[in-house]
């Protein structure tokens, strides 16, 4: 870290884990809520220094004497917070919380007025347009012209007299956004539900009764306990023969953080963030107003692929219109089979749906999601991830001992093939009291040159939310996931990758930093690919008790499954992108009160979806990833980039068909160059084109989805 010579540090800031780590690994075990407040004011005012000396007259607007050190100081200042940030999602206590709110708003307001900073977006300017911008590489170039779209969506040339309120805006959003979280969080971790009967368990798998036992132990309770957790939940969804059992559980978790979540909680508690949702979106539609754009939807397209707010709707419509007749098949397929075979009165209610298609499932192709499970033992899937990672990108993964948040956590180095390494990652792998729901990446530590000419290696981490492993008999079992689970940790892997593999040593658009966000899901989706492939499959699966590989007859059970229920899984993201992109371009901000949101979330349920959405449902208050995850308008373009990574896996398929194997070293070292390497220092679509050499196909994604006709 590069301390300026005008702020010293005292001996106890010396001390302190969030300025220790400078630019190494930080000491995650070290850091306490106390350390917070000290390190970010000190880290602040640093960056408020190097702000100072970037706007200074005397200042040359030239890379190495305004960019370089303007990016030192604030990189310092984003990578304390991230590590901040990162403990609140993984390992959330009320000391730690309140500490974090506390300081979010300084955080906020900082880099909210460095937004805003005319003198500097006018040192920017002045570089741009100097002959020394001639001399910067392609990668610099990319950071100066995304800085200067930055300033004009961050506030700078609005009048001093709007500034202020701009800056209250972001100030706003970030709290609300926070507090959406901790609801759902709060909600998630308040609901327990004890069975102390064993015939309530019947249909469970026995990991999930082990797990639900260790649970119960864990709370001093008797019996067995199930949670909102989704590895604790879902079973019970997909396996309980106990109809009440699945009822209560589904309504318990489609009513988190709404109005509706205390009758569960079996206490008085304020999650609700239907207030919450309005309130966010008041404050987009006023930011993009001040901004001039008609929609915070509109606005949301400045840094993106997609051009227009029309060209995403149809999008997404036209991509419904595919998907309906394919729903339609599914859903009565699944209706006829529970009055047939399951006897169910009244039909399916949601609580059976899971329960029933599973059922359906096993009928149809002569196999269970929990058969398939016990082929998968964690350690021997990320053999199999590291071992495909390995052939295509021509790299090596070692364990590495870096100090962790948790002791289930994993650090492991990525070399090069001359034994050097060039990166570094955690895994974080279960679910657990106090960490976030879902699975992530995020960016740790980017990679870029450093004014000594050194190379600073980019580290990541890599968070999902698997069953933990749990003891059968007394003897701790390995720990088995899902194949939906595999295809998880393949798809944050590729994010991993992204970030991990790039060689741009211009921090801004160095890995996945400064990639179109539309975009930045390609090659997260793309490894997803790979979890289909016997090739691989065959090497990364052992029985959790025989050893044994995944048998091929399995495989192909599985493989014919592959598309089972798929037009109505597509049809369901497809309505979460609509509502989230007609909230943010049509939705009527001025007028809307109560459970607007909701309601306006159903209409677009009854036009689409082929299920109806049950009057209980409040899922959309529990939507993190449009109220707290940054996918604000922007849910689409897991969609849109589906057809860019289906598109550029076909290169493997057809790689295949000349050397037999999906794994093709050669193509795999054409996608490091043209994807991965590059991060954001070129648009997107280049880099599409030039792997693939044309524009991109929607043929191969509704191909692999079975939805071509």
């Amino acid at each position: 870290m590069t301390i300026s010579t005008s702020l010293k540090l005292s001996t106890e800031l010396q001390k302190n884990p969030l300025i220790s780590f400078g630019r190494g690994i930080a000491t995650y075990p070290d850091v306490r809520p106390s350390d917070i407040a000290p390190a970010i004011e000190f880290l602040l005012e640093q960056a408020q220094h190097a702000v100072d000396h970037a706007v200074n007259p005397t200042t040359p607007a030239k890379w190495n004497d305004l960019v370089e050190p303007l990016e030192d100081a604030t990189e310092s200042l984003s990578r304390s917070w991230g590590v901040i940030s990162h403990l609140n999602s993984v390992t959330d206590t009320p000391e730690l919380r309140t500490a974090y709110g506390e300081m979010m708003p300084k955080v906020t307001a900082f880099f909210s007025s460095l937004g805003q900073n005319l003198a500097l977006y006018q040192k920017f300017k002045d570089l741009n347009q100097s002959n020394a911008f001639s001399t910067l590489n392609l990668a610099q170039k990319k950071v100066i012209e995304n800085s200067l779209r930055d300033f004009r969506l961050g506030g700078a040339e609005l009048s001093d007299s709007q500034k202020p309120r701009f800056s209250e805006i972001q100030d706003e959003q970030a709290l609300l956004g926070k507090a959406f979280s901790d609801h759902v969080l709060d909600a998630t971790d308040g609901f327990v539900h004890v069975l102390q009967d064993i015939s309530d368990l019947a249909g469970l798998p026995e990991d999930a009764i082990a797990a639900a036992a260790d649970l119960a132990t864990q709370k001093n309770l008797q019996g067995w306990a199930f949670t909102l957790h989704f590895p604790s939940y879902y079973p019970v969804m997909q396996y309980s023969e106990n109809r009440e059992l699945r009822q209560l559980m589904y309504q318990a978790y489609v009513t988190r953080s709404s109005e509706l979540a205390s009758q569960y909680a079996k206490a008085k508690v304020d999650w609700d963030n239907t207030q919450n949702m309005l309130d966010q979106l008041r404050l987009r539609n006023e930011e993009a107003r001040m901004l001039g754009f008609s929609s915070y939807a509109d606005l949301s397209l400045a840094p993106k692929m997609a051009n227009t707010v029309e060209e995403v709707d149809l999008f997404l419509t036209n991509f419904a219109i595919k998907a309906k007749p394919f729903a339609q098949k599914d859903w009565q397929e699944l209706c006829d089979f529970a009055t047939a075979e399951l006897g169910l009165p009244n039909g399916l209610e949601p609580w059976d749906i899971p329960f029933a298609a599973e059922c359906l499932k096993q009928a149809r192709y002569s196999f269970s999601e929990n058969e398939l499970k016990q082929y998968f033992p964690l350690p021997k899937v990320l053999d199999g991830l590291f071992g495909v990672i390995q052939t295509l990108f021509d790299v090596k993964i070692d364990s590495a001992n870096l100090p962790t948040w948790h002791a289930d956590v994993q650090s492991f180095s990525v070399k090069d093939c001359q034994d050097q390494i060039v990166a570094y990652f955690y895994l974080d792998p279960y679910a657990r009291p106090g960490k976030r729901g879902g699975a992530w990446m995020d960016d740790a530590r980017g990679r870029r040159e450093l004014p000594n000419g050194e190379i600073q290696i980019p580290v990541a981490y890599l968070v999902c939310n698997f069953a933990p492993p749990v003891k059968v008999d007394g003897v701790l079992r390995q720990p088995t996931i899902t194949h939906d689970d595999v295809i998880t940790l393949f798809h944050e892997s590729g994010h991993g990758l992204h970030h991990l593999l790039t060689q741009v040593a211009a921090l801004g658009v160095s890995g996945i930093n400064g990639v179109e966000w539309d975009a930045v899901e390609l090659p997260s989706q793309f490894m997803e690919n790979f979890c289909w492939e016997w090739e691989v499959l065959e090497k990364m699966t052992a029985h959790v008790e025989t050893g044994k590989t995944l048998p091929r007859e399995l495989f192909d059970k599985m493989l014919a499954a592959k598309n089972y229920q798929n037009g109505l899984a597509t049809l369901r993201q497809i309505v979460m992108s609509l509502t989230d992109w007609r909230l943010h371009s049509s939705f009527d901000t001025e007028g809307a009160k109560g459970q607007a949101v909701l309601d306006a979330s159903r209409v677009i349920a009854d036009q689409y979806n082929i299920i109806p959405q049950p009057e209980i449902s409040r899922w959309i208050n529990s939507f993190s990833h449009i109220f707290a995850g940054g996918y604000a308008a922007g849910y689409y373009s897991y969609k849109w980039a589906e057809v860019l990574s289906a598109d550029v896996y076909a290169a493997f398929e057809e790689a295949a068909k000349l050397t037999g194997s999906v794994l093709d070293p050669k193509t795999g070292a054409r996608y490091r160059k043209e994807i991965l390497e590059v991060g954001g220092s070129r648009p997107a679509a280049e880099s599409f084109k030039s792997f693939r050499g044309r524009e991109p196909s929607i043929d191969a994604l509704l191909r692999h989805g079975g939805l071509a006709t």
